[in-house]
């Protein structure tokens, strides 16, 4: 609520002392808002926006950021909850120098856009996007055939996160979406991911059509995932791949469908004629990372680092 100066207002000036008020009540606002909390980075609100967008919230995100040689600028832990995985994320912070404050709950409530932050909030330079080509490079590196997930238009951050949480498991080497229309990294889709977001890199994309051209060009099939789609293990998922998975309600655009390669469903049993974006990219880049472990000979798939 604003707080309010009273002031009897006559004559004819009234609208300039009344702009003059109001001005002077936001100003009292934003000292307010400073005071319970925000950081005193400057006094423009928009900036208040930017610093909460790079805060990671949560035990197990906040412990993968730090492994993962994320920089983090400030931790913030709650008061009396030192142990536990909290135990483990200060010790790495204190190798790492990095400050930290213990802080009432109820400033770490404040700050929690999660509103499920489990005690510790870390402040980290904001997520970083890749270019395509340093996706391609990271599959180069590790010596194995590209495999990306496209996103079309995928605006649930829940569906987001998950996917990439997926994605880690099944060792796709980037995840590529849009900059419009659709869902991107923040703090909550850091908490969905459990951590995930650290370690596959996304890129943000114009145009999703000529990503899909582009990493035609660079030698990739391009599978799009629709319920139409011919069975899913029965086709070969090995090799240079792109899965192309469509929005939660629309699914895959006409003009993306038609720009895939071929179009792989899967196939239901029961009465629902399709399954939600994230469980059907999960089934489908499991059974690609199936048949891949298949061809390399081997029967079991190495244990990933998201538990």
């Amino acid at each position: 609520m604003a707080i309010r100066e009273k002031k009897k207002l006559k004559g004819k000036h009234n609208d300039k002392e009344r702009k003059k008020m109001d001005k002077k009540n936001d100003k009292l606002e934003k000292k307010k808002v400073l005071k319970e909390g925000k950081p005193k980075l400057t006094q423009d609100a928009e900036i208040y926006d930017d610093y909460y967008i790079n805060l990671i919230e949560g035990r197990n995100p906040v412990l993968e950021a730090l492994k993962s040689g994320r920089e983090i600028d400030k931790l913030f832990v709650q008061r009396g909850q030192l142990e536990g995985s909290i135990k483990q994320i200060i010790a790495i912070a204190r190798d790492k120098n990095i400050l930290i404050k213990e802080v009432d709950k109820a400033k770490l409530d404040h700050m929690s856009q999660t509103k499920s932050h489990q005690g510790v909030i870390a402040s980290a330079a904001i997520y970083k996007y890749y270019d395509i080509d340093d996706i391609l490079e990271r599959a180069k590196e590790k010596e194995e055939d590209p495999f990306i997930v496209i996103l079309d238009e995928i605006t649930d951050p829940q569906n987001l996160g998950s996917i990439l949480r997926s994605c880690e498991g099944a060792g796709v080497h980037g995840v590529v979406i849009p900059k419009r229309r659709a869902a991107s990294l923040t703090p909550i889709i850091g908490k969905i991911s459990a951590g995930a977001v650290e370690y596959v890199p996304v890129a943000k994309v114009t145009n999703i059509n000529q990503t899909i051209n582009y990493l035609k060009e660079k030698g990739l099939w391009i599978a799009g995932a629709d319920a139409d789609g011919e069975v899913y293990f029965e086709k070969d998922l090995t090799g240079p791949l792109a899965v192309v998975v469509g929005s939660e309600g629309k699914g895959l655009g006409r003009l993306v469908k038609e720009n895939c390669d071929f179009i792989i469903g899967i196939p239901m049993a029961g009465k629902i004629s399709s399954l939600n974006a994230a469980v059907s990219c999960a089934i489908i880049i499991f059974e690609a990372k199936k048949q891949r472990a298949r061809q390399k000979g081997s029967s079991a798939f190495q244990e990933g680092s998201i538990h």
